[in-house]
């Protein structure tokens, strides 16, 4: 798994990267929880999704945003973070040409700046929102939401109470043409204590069915 550095906004961004086997493999990249909050790319959760992907034959990016680790410049209040992103995508297309589509997948404050992203990029196909706070975060900008993918938290979440999310999905199931999947885990905080692997086990299960055809609505092709 090589160790990266790469140019972002704000300066170098720093990161960890492992290409598929396979030319024209998927891309996955994985976004990390809050810069100030002890949020790092090598968070269990944002490290174990790498690596779901990984085993998946998908060409595999987590990374710092600015102000964390090796990565440079200042905490940016989630503008300059999706600007990082952003970066982060085009770093890894641009050494994966023939990569036609991609997922992202982030945790907590790195769900929001995802689900940006999702919004950017047509190019994404699928996505998975893990205990977004939308009680926190303005999610408005999903109008509509241009992918399928999966929204999962815990009932127990006291940072971003299920209620709220549940309000966030309700407004999505409205929308046509997508389908949004929900896994609530029982007895799961916001950190998912004790049920990482648990937590695991359901994202690597809705990748799969993904993978297979099945939890997505057949759409036209968005425009790149």
């Amino acid at each position: 798994m090589p160790e990266v550095i790469f140019a972002g906004p704000a300066g170098r961004l720093e990161g960890r990267y492992q290409p598929s086997k396979e030319k024209n493999a998927p891309i996955a990249m994985v976004l990390h929880p809050h810069p100030q909050f002890g949020g790092t790319m090598n968070n269990k959760i944002v490290y174990d999704l790498f690596y779901m992907f990984q085993q998946r034959g998908f060409t595999t990016l987590r990374f710092n945003f600015r102000s964390i680790g090796r990565s440079q410049g200042e905490f940016d209040h989630g503008i300059g973070e999706l600007s990082d992103a952003a970066a982060a995508l085009d770093w890894i297309q641009s050494l994966h040409p023939d990569s036609k589509t991609c997922w992202v997948a982030g945790y907590s404050f790195g769900a929001w700046i995802g689900m940006q992203l999702l919004m950017r990029r047509p190019e994404i196909e699928g996505f998975m929102s893990i205990a977004p706070q939308p009680n926190i975060y303005d999610f408005a900008f999903l109008a509509p939401c241009p992918s399928s993918g999966l929204i999962i938290h815990g009932d127990q979440d006291r940072v971003a109470p299920a209620k709220d999310v549940q309000g966030l999905v309700e407004k999505l199931h409205q929308q046509k043409g997508i389908l949004i999947t929900q896994k609530t885990m029982e007895g799961a905080n916001h950190f998912f204590t004790g049920q990482e692997d648990l937590l695991i086990e359901e994202c690597s299960d809705y990748l799969d069915r993904r993978l297979k055809g099945e939890l997505t609505i057949e759409r036209p092709a968005r425009n790149r």
